[in-house]
């Protein structure tokens, strides 16, 4: 008679997923106690990981201490062609040097979520470097034009009679490649890789595999709120970020993420999130202290409980009693009088003189605690000034004495 328990691995495995490609297969295979490989690709297009890559590398860490084992893609081929994904334009190409480069740094912060002492880590140029163009046309047949035109953003590319280079056709054969390479059992990817997981389970089944499990987790809505975690948006949290830096980004997200934020990159059980969330609609928990907690153990994943406590330390130091941050980075200007506008771009406060202006007229840039309001002003800098932007963005400006 089967009972319960015996859906407790897969029930604890598919938690919190959202696409599940067989489910009732993949349940009956965790529920065998079989080991799996679990692939999971990624494109070093970028040396930084963010907040939301982690989602998925939560997971593929479950997967490890129940036993199954990671497969690990770095997509040294597929990086130097750029995911098309939810992409209007095509990618600049990166060089070979670039995506090793990357690939050092995204490694060294991806093994801060996952095991690295229990991963089976492949290169596509493992099997892509000496891939001749007979293997090229063969892979080539396993789909057609118009299936790969069903992806959205081709769609819509052809819509707005937007270019799409052929290479970019070839992105998800060569991802759906690698599962034949490493013989993945299951892939796990964000929502917006649907299709090319699932072009995976395609591509096995012509180079006759069984086609690999899909599952798929949510992805991470950024700072604002509103768009997915994207540091092309500015709305992300760095891993490699210092801890008072992730604490007082994640607390300045509105509160409406907050419960999202600790379901997704944290280990609060599911019934703690019922009570919190009831407790919200009730009023009895108050929103910016659940916002705190929920930094602080973001925080504490990544720097551990004295970061953790520290940052949330200091953050109240400099917020809620309106005192300066310990450690203020400090900039060297010419001692002669500078625009506004200039003295934020230099101090890299603000990214152009457009931007700079904007922060002005908000009100958001204060010298000396006095607020600066005019654009175009020329400023006669005192050695030792205090240059704030926003609440969080503090310089302390050192004067170059004449040559």
């Amino acid at each position: 008679m089967r009972t319960e328990v015996q859906l407790t691995p897969a029930a604890g495995l598919l938690r919190g997923v959202v696409d599940c490609v067989d489910r009732e297969r993949l349940e009956r295979r965790l529920n065998s106690g079989a080991e799996l490989r679990i692939k999971f690709g990624v494109d070093p297009s970028a040396p930084d990981i963010h907040l939301g890559h982690t989602v998925p590398m939560r997971l593929l860490r479950r997967w490890q201490e129940c036993g199954h084992l990671p497969i690990l893609i770095i997509g040294d081929y597929t990086a130097r062609i750029g995911d098309p994904t939810g992409r209007s334009v095509t990618r600049p190409q990166l060089t070979v040097a670039e995506v090793e480069e990357n690939t050092k740094t995204y490694l060294r912060q991806l093994y801060s979520v996952v095991d690295e002492g229990r991963v089976e880590l492949h290169y596509q140029s493992e099997w892509y470097g000496d891939f001749g163009l007979d293997k090229v046309l063969e892979l080539a047949r396993t789909t057609t034009v118009a299936q790969l035109l069903q992806r959205a953003d081709f769609d819509q590319r052809m819509s707005n009679q937007q270019a799409i280079g052929v290479h970019e056709l070839f992105y998800p054969l060569l991802q759906g490649y690698d599962s034949v390479a490493i013989r993945a059992d299951v892939e796990l990817g964000g929502t917006d890789q649907l299709f090319n997981l699932l072009r995976g389970r395609e591509v096995q089944q012509e180079y006759g595999l069984a086609p690999q499990d899909i599952i798929t987790v949510p992805l991470l809505v950024g700072l604002d709120g509103e768009r997915k975690m994207s540091k092309s948006f500015g709305n992300a949290v760095a891993v490699a970020e210092s801890a008072d830096q992730q604490y007082g980004q994640l607390m300045s997200a509105p509160d409406s993420v907050t419960l999202r934020y600790l379901e997704l990159l944290t280990d609060t059980d599911p019934q703690e999130l019922a009570q919190l969330r009831a407790g919200l609609e009730a009023g009895t928990v108050h929103p910016r202290n659940l916002k705190a907690e929920m930094a602080a153990r973001v925080v504490q994943l990544f720097h551990g409980e004295e970061g953790a406590a520290a940052a949330a330390a200091e953050f109240a130091r400099v917020f809620r009693d309106k005192q300066l941050p310990a450690n203020i980075p400090e900039v060297v200007l010419l001692a002669e009088p500078i625009e506004a506008r200039d003295l934020l771009v230099q101090t890299k406060m603000a990214t152009s003189r457009s931007e700079a202006g904007r922060l002005i007229f908000q009100g958001a840039v204060r010298i000396d605690e006095m607020r600066l309001e005019s654009r175009e002003a020329h400023l006669e800098l005192r050695d030792g000034s205090i240059l704030r932007v926003g609440p969080r963005r503090v310089v302390r400006l050192r004067i170059a004495p004449p040559p």
